[in-house]
């Protein structure tokens, strides 16, 4: 049988080679195991499933493995983003909720990840009592949809209507809708295209239609797949705001009234301006190991606590359903705030930026400038360089070793490996190489005062380590 493993957020598969009906079937049997080995007496579950191919098929898989074991579950009606999953498990006070996704992955993908009542990613250690428990072939009860559902153990519920009600109440939608700011939005073929079309009927939209082969690209919010939304507005002129979200809405990608985009090291430190500084709202920031370090001198010209975890936002989340997390934030455009979930939501954060423009009056580029008036200047940059795995362990183990000095100009002053291996360079810039844990890749980033010289410290390392 396939071996299955979850990694950063879930486990993620080519549909029809190793994500079939038969796979699901295991790991869902896994999930429901793991589900009768927890403390409260109702056994439930929320499950729902995103945009791609097969999604509803694989959904209601889950549902009748679920179902057969006598677990409740709630399903969801149609497609619908990760966290408006995460929102109906902890409405729901379910056992844990599931969603059938594979985030940002090329189309081909398809995955499954699981959430905790808390309404967040599910933690290391739910993650690894459910792997130990995945068998070989699913040989149990596998009752019909029909059946079940008159059994009242598959009850369907409306999850995107759940999180547009929330949403609604939660933000001034009549002042963001009456600012007159002109917003742009890149569904990217996902699941945040109804509700986002919902909140903000006046967005100029983009891929938002069911479309689940995504164009033939993987519906990952980064400037190199949202050409054509950043050329319509450098061309037009009549976008102030515009942003898109991944396959399943989790993550969120920005593009300024030029066109350019915004990444989230600089989402993250107008998020603190906002919801600290303007709306009074405490707590600590959390972010993971690659972000800017402008986040901590943030912090701490705000009296702010400061905490820096591995890179995954499950380590994030720990945090944020134990303490008082204002923000948790990691550098693939993955946040979540404070009086929400603990879950990443690209919507959420659009709608955050969006009602901090309305509130204040002030453009996207007025709320970078007070960014750079506390904290100055940055440009963080990153290259992902596809290598063979002996080069690529070759490279770590000389990290490990300290070996490096130098990267070209720049002499190396500290190291940090927390995850991965951070770099401090003379200049006050620095260097982090990671070693991707799953493919051939090796990623580089780097933060220096300006774009030019952040991509002269990547080349810099880059030469050095393939010298």
């Amino acid at each position: 049988m396939t071996e299955i493993k979850f990694g950063t957020d879930g486990w993620r598969a080519i549909i029809a080679d190793d994500f079939t009906v038969d796979n699901v079937k295991r790991v869902a049997a896994a999930t429901a195991a793991w589900i009768k080995t927890l403390p409260s007496s109702s056994k439930t579950a929320v499950i729902g499933y995103d945009c791609r191919f097969g999604g509803k098929l694989f959904a209601e898989t889950t549902a009748r493995v679920l179902a057969s074991q006598g677990i409740q579950v709630w399903l969801s009606t149609d497609f619908v983003s990760t966290p408006m999953v995460s929102l109906a498990a902890l409405r729901q006070k379910a056992s844990c909720g599931i969603i059938i996704t594979a985030s940002h992955n090329p189309p081909s993908y398809n995955g499954f990840k699981i959430k905790g009542s808390y309404g967040g990613p599910a933690l290391p250690e739910m993650i690894d009592a459910v792997e130990k428990n995945i068998a070989g072939a699913y040989s149990g009860a596998f009752e019909t949809l029909e059946d079940l559902q008159q059994k009242g153990l598959i009850l369907a519920l409306d999850m995107e209507e759940m999180y547009f009600q929330h949403a609604e109440s939660s933000f001034d939608m009549e002042a963001i809708r009456n600012s007159g700011i002109r917003i742009g939005y890149d569904a990217m073929y996902g699941a945040g295209q109804r509700v986002v079309g919902r909140l903000l009927p006046n967005a100029k939209a983009f891929h938002a239609e069911f479309n689940p082969s995504f164009h033939g690209q993987a519906p990952e919010p980064i400037i190199k797949n949202l050409q054509q939304i950043s050329h319509y507005i450098s061309s037009n002129k009549n976008i102030d705001f515009a942003f898109a979200t991944d396959g399943d809405a989790d993550r969120i990608g920005v593009l300024d009234s030029r066109g350019a985009f915004v990444d989230s090291h600089h989402l993250i430190l107008m998020l603190i301006n906002y919801l600290y500084k303007f709306k009074g709202m405490g707590g600590k920031i959390v972010n993971s190991f690659s972000c800017t370090s402008k986040i901590g001198k943030m912090c701490e010209l705000y009296g702010l606590e400061n905490l820096v975890t591995k890179i995954g936002f499950k380590y994030i989340c720990g945090h944020m359903i134990t303490e008082n997390v204002l923000i948790g934030a990691e550098e693939s455009g993955g946040i979540a705030v404070a009086n929400h979930i603990p879950e990443r939501d690209g919507a959420w954060i659009a709608l955050t930026l969006l009602e901090y423009m309305a509130k204040t009056g002030k453009s996207l580029d007025d709320l970078i400038k007070e960014v750079y008036d506390a904290v100055g200047t940055f440009s963080m940059e990153r290259y992902d360089l596809h290598v063979e795995d002996a080069q690529k362990q070759k490279i770590v183990a000389a990290l490990q070793a300290r070996e490096y000095t130098q990267f070209g100009p720049y002499t190396i002053t500290g190291y940090d490996d927390l995850d991965g291996f951070k770099c401090f360079l003379h200049d006050g810039s620095w260097v982090m190489v990671r070693a991707s844990g799953t493919e051939p890749v090796l990623r580089i980033y780097s933060e220096a005062a300006n774009h030019t010289e952040a991509i002269k410290v990547l080349d810099a390392t880059k030469a050095t380590l393939f010298a």
